[in-house]
């Protein structure tokens, strides 16, 4: 499981070759390095005994997961996302003191649309994003047109029987961030990971045929079970990938 830095995954995909590994990149390399991305829920088949694949984003895969949840009883027809992005890792010291909100990039769409695609296949989704002074979480809004005729409480119920998927109210207490990560640490989490991606109840809405809702994501620690996830894939353990996500999420506690 390659977690080195961006950029060096090419260096070291000669060596996996020449030792004869399997290799699982993360998000920071780009698709083309495997031609193969990974998410559990989305794609899980398409890596099943291929000798590398890229497990996507952190925030990728927040946007996969809740929106490959609703896809089946939405059928989606487009989506737009504004990504507002943690400014820096907490232990980035060296980025120092921030005092502005700034375009990343200051163009639309953003890469993590397109990343999306490589999981989701053709689905219309075009991001755009910002970085902001905070090293707690990520913050998506997410604007998605539908097809069918649903409701509020049907999306509820989907987000609810999906697992690493947790909806969150604001009126309990749980409206920023900074409450859902003190929350993970009452839930006894290592790390005070939150590995679910925190879906906010009151955000929900229906205009028109088009569904919004606002999620958080935990950029250190929501691609870890689609990790564990991809080596079963890899090595041809379990061929069921919701069999794999039971497995995992029973074995780290997942919701």
């Amino acid at each position: 499981v390659d977690c080195t830095p961006g950029n060096l995954g090419k260096a070291n995909l000669e060596k996996y070759k020449k030792a004869g590994v399997k290799a699982i990149y993360q998000g920071g390399e780009d698709h083309e390095l495997t031609g193969l991305s990974f998410n559990s829920f989305a794609n899980y088949d398409d890596s099943f005994g291929a000798n590398y694949t890229r497990v996507v984003s952190c925030n990728t895969t927040g946007l996969t997961r809740t929106l490959s949840t609703i896809d089946p009883i939405c059928d989606i027809k487009k989506v737009r996302a504004v990504m507002v992005r943690r400014g820096a890792d907490p232990n980035e010291v060296k980025k120092g003191p921030i005092n502005s909100i700034v375009p990343n990039p200051p163009k639309v769409p953003s890469h993590h649309g397109p990343d999306v695609k490589t999981v989701m296949g053709d689905i219309d989704v075009t991001t755009m994003a910002l970085l902001v002074p905070t090293t707690l979480m990520h913050q998506h809004n997410l604007m998605v047109e539908i097809n069918n005729d649903v409701g509020i409480d049907e999306i509820i119920d989907a987000f609810e029987k999906r697992s690493r998927v947790m909806l969150v109210d604001a009126s309990e207490g749980l409206g920023s961030t900074a409450e859902l990560m003190e929350f993970a640490k009452e839930l006894g989490r290592n790390r005070n990971d939150f590995y679910e991606i925190p879906v906010w109840r009151e955000s929900i809405n229906i205009v028109d045929n088009e569904l919004f809702y606002m999620q958080a994501v935990h950029q250190e620690s929501d691609v870890v079970p689609e990790n564990v996830d991809a080596i079963r894939a890899l090595l041809e353990m379990e061929s069921d990938n919701e069999k794999s996500i039971a497995k995992t999420n029973k074995a780290m506690g997942i919701l």
